[in-house]
């Protein structure tokens, strides 16, 4: 999970970028556009923690216990966050 500083960090990255690139411009207050980036980053990291926790519940329910870790849990974890993702969107 990021801090609350790190996520206004990325947010200020993020607004610096926008503001640089010639393809578009924005509109209205820098502090609004700010407060959205950090409400979809913020979003977008709870939704990734509650993924995490679901991939993690799921390769906990299988039968032959996976040590976490090992480079097949890894393979299962990847293939299992994906799918989940997927999902949810």
């Amino acid at each position: 999970m990021l801090t609350d500083d790190k996520v206004t960090h990325l947010a200020h990255v993020l607004l610096d970028c926008l503001k640089k690139t010639p393809v578009g411009r924005l509109r209205g207050d820098e502090t609004q556009v700010l407060r959205g980036i950090k409400r979809v980053l913020a979003g977008e990291l709870q939704q990734g923690e509650e993924v995490d926790r679901a991939v993690r519940a799921r390769l906990a329910s299988y039968s032959r216990q996976i040590v976490e870790g090992s480079p097949e849990w890894e393979v299962l974890y990847r293939k299992a966050f994906a799918e989940e993702r997927r999902k949810r969107k």
